[in-house]
């Protein structure tokens, strides 16, 4: 079993995937660049675990 994301993280993500879906790759190196231009993160651990989610989205919309 996987670790559990928070709602703040969750919800994070989803609305940064969904006003700049072209902006994330399937690639954790990219998206975590990207969520640190496009958010303000306050902790380098935050900006990790959405980017990760985000990367996973990312695959999740690719596999459909």
């Amino acid at each position: 079993m996987g670790r559990i994301k928070t709602t703040l993280i969750k919800r994070t993500a989803k609305k940064l995937f969904t006003i700049h879906k072209t902006k994330f790759t399937g690639n954790f190196a990219q998206d975590k660049v990207a969520v640190a231009e496009l958010a303000d993160v306050p902790s380098k651990k935050m900006k990790n675990v959405i980017a990760g989610y985000i990367t996973r989205l990312v695959k999740q919309e690719e596999a459909k």
